[in-house]
């Protein structure tokens, strides 16, 4: 497995068969993601600062701060990027996991579904309860037992 043996061989590779080396991969990724944003977010303001400040001869109050949107809005949409990438990036890894997950959890399904069609193909006969003497005795107590209407209540209800 090392690249003097296998010309296809890449370290990635291995890191993608494992969800715990692929959490740590894309953990390392993000946090150097999170630097480069801080940075970007440090330059972002410096910029603004710099641009709006930059006024020319014959400027009413709002001209430097008009010529300074498109590159602050093209720098925040690089922020907002960047943000979208580190999310996506911890996507990834519950993915990873997920799927792993669902792999070991699908063996497992198709056993029990196999045993429930086994069940419905070969139903085991239900047993009739044994008649005791005393069934009617417990019916007077149960609570559906007793008049099935108004009228047959009588004094029962009292």
């Amino acid at each position: 497995m090392n690249s003097n043996n296998d010309p296809n061989y890449s370290p990635l590779r291995d890191v993608a068969q494992s969800p715990e080396a692929t959490a740590r991969y894309l953990a390392d990724v993000q946090r150097v993601l999170l630097d480069i944003g801080k940075n970007l977010e440090t330059l972002a303001h410096e910029t603004r600062v710099h641009l709006r400040d930059t006024h020319v001869e014959g400027d009413r109050w709002y001209h430097a701060r008009l010529r300074a949107m498109p590159v602050e809005k093209a720098l925040g949409n690089v922020l907002k990027n960047l943000n979208n990438l580190t999310e996506g990036l911890e996507k990834s890894a519950y993915k990873r996991r997920a799927h792993d997950e669902a792999v070991v959890n699908t063996a497992k399904e198709r056993k029990e579904k196999e045993l429930e069609r086994q069940r419905k193909k070969n139903p085991q006969p239900l047993q009739a309860a044994p008649n005791s003497p005393q069934q009617g005795a417990q019916s007077q107590n149960l609570g559906y037992g007793g008049p099935t209407s108004i009228y047959d209540m009588g004094r029962e209800s009292a």
